[in-house]
């Protein structure tokens, strides 16, 4: 799969904001473009296997990333256009090396590997104020500007092969994959210039500081990048060969450091959690999770940070091991210290709490899980209606608990209609209520939110011909359900058919 940088020119001029006519990026790459290559290239990620959407973990990342566009909104980096043709949606990697990156049309990557590395909210939020500058700055369009004349289908193919063979500790495969003309000009534009790193360093410091994150955030992110990677030169650090570190841009986070407020402390348990929880699901291989299960050891020497760290790794690996016991004892470790802990806070604890739940039903207890999430069953999240609806499938013959989630689920997909595990989700419950046509309507929702086309189309078929042999619940057929399902069947098929005819075009 892709994943290691944006696109970037050869020469940049600094600027706050790119004007809106005139500018050769806006000629040449537009915004529409953009944001039509980067979906191109998102419906291959969200199909790869490294692709994760965990809910927990990318909750917390959207607790992090969405101030800081809020901010850039507020400081005018993002324009009306831009704000409303991109699409400002981060994701996760399943992968243990350190690496971030920015994709055409307002999409940023984070490997679990990187997430796992930072200590504190406010270095993760450094790298994304970083990666979403570039994205403001339009670098990735003044980059693609002088691949114009190729189709978007191709350029998108290119990066996509640029991209997964990046991922290799060995240069070996990226090398192999730029060996043709195309690619090799693409490749030359996949390193940002210095006077871009510079300004994604100053705008996305504004853009951190202006969200309320500390401003020592970014200069203590950057000497740990370069500190580690001296350590571990091992290949596990992409992002250093895509953002160079240098003295000069180290020096200049320090400088920085004294034209921004202090902000008040934070505590660090949930950021502890989330960072936990990343380290072990980059790399949930059986002695891997085996190694972060023996972790939790007693240390009286530790913080509280690492000591919740090491109960909440051991606490997940056994889960995933499923060995029970084990989990069992180290959730408690984990409740008692941030329920004891001075610096306990309200999220460390929901933290656990869901982590709890996981394990629960995980291994059948959907009772115990349901009185676990009693006190934020009624929150308005994507992990607690996830949640919600994994209890109601596993309660035995709960009808009532069914509808209450189908209801929850609907209003979920209405707001996000992109959400393919709530779809998928939407589809089992109504599969269990006896909804067959909403049941396969719910399925090509998912089929459509990872990019398969195809497959959404196909489901929409099988709902038609339910529809005409009169079944489509138990009561007979939904009329209404009917007449969605063709609708999106018809525009379905009108995407799938254009982007067929580019396929074709570039083919030739």
């Amino acid at each position: 799969m892709a994943l290691a940088t944006p696109l970037v020119p050869p020469v940049f001029a600094a600027q706050n904001q790119l004007p809106a006519l005139g500018d050769t990026a806006s000629e040449d790459f537009g915004v529409g473009a953009e944001r039509k290559l980067g979906d191109q290239i998102m419906r291959e990620i969200r199909r790869d296997p490294d692709y994760s959407d965990d809910p927990i973990l990318l909750e917390y990342l959207q607790s992090i990333f969405q101030p800081l566009v809020t901010a850039a909104r507020q400081r005018g980096e993002i324009g009306p256009d831009l704000d409303q043709r991109f699409a400002w949606e981060p994701f996760l990697v399943r992968d243990r090396s350190v690496n971030a990156f920015a994709l055409p049309g307002g999409f940023i990557g984070v490997h679990l590997g990187l997430m796992g590395m930072t200590s504190t909210r406010d270095e993760l939020a450094s790298v994304l104020a970083h990666e979403l500058s570039h994205i403001t700055q339009r670098h990735i369009a003044r980059g693609m500007a002088n691949s114009k004349r190729q189709s978007l289908i191709g350029v998108a193919a290119t990066i996509l092969g640029i991209l997964a063979a990046s991922r290799s500790n060995s240069m070996d495969g990226a090398q192999a994959v730029i060996a043709t003309g195309q690619a090799a000009s693409i490749q030359g534009q996949l390193n940002f210039s210095r006077d871009m790193e510079r300004e994604a360093d100053r705008i996305g410091f504004l853009v951190m500081t202006t969200a309320g994150f500390a401003p020592g955030g970014m200069a203590s992110m950057f000497e740990k990048l370069s500190h580690s990677n001296r350590l571990n030169d091992y290949g596990g650090f992409p992002y250093l060969r895509s953002h160079p570190l240098t003295t000069e841009r180290i020096g200049e986070a320090r400088a920085r450091l004294g034209t921004a407020a202090p902000v008040a402390p934070v505590s660090v348990l949930e950021h502890v959690a989330a960072q936990a929880r990343a380290r072990v699901l980059a790399d949930p291989r059986a002695d891997v999770l085996r190694r972060w299960q023996a972790l939790d050891a007693d240390n009286n020497q530790a913080t509280v940070a690492d000591k919740l760290a090491a109960a909440y790794e051991s606490a997940l690996a056994s889960t995933l091991l499923r060995d029970w016991s084990r989990a069992d004892a180290s959730l408690a470790k984990a409740l008692a210290l941030v329920q004891g802990s001075p610096r306990s806070d309200a999220r460390a604890e929901r933290a656990v709490a869901l982590l709890t739940v996981q394990s629960l039903l995980d291994r059948g207890d959907a009772a115990r899980a349901e009185r676990t999430l009693k006190p934020y069953a009624a929150e308005n999240s994507r992990p607690i209606t996830l949640l919600n609806g994994r209890i109601a499938l596993a309660s035995s013959g709960d009808d009532a608990a069914l509808k209450r989630n189908a209801e929850e689920l609907q209003t979920w997909v209405s707001g996000h209609p992109m959400d393919a595990e709530a779809w998928s989700m939407l589809g089992q419950v109504w599969g269990r209520l006896n909804q067959p046509l909403r049941s396969l309507r719910a399925e090509a929702e998912a089929r459509y939110a990872i990019g398969d086309l195809r497959g959404a189309a196909d489901r929409l078929r099988a709902g038609q011909r339910m529809g005409r042999n009169g079944a489509g619940n138990a009561q007979g057929v939904d009329f209404i359900e009917a007449s969605v399902i063709d609708a999106r069947l018809r525009d379905i098929e009108t995407q799938r058919r254009a982007i067929e005819a580019d396929e074709r075009r570039q083919g030739g």
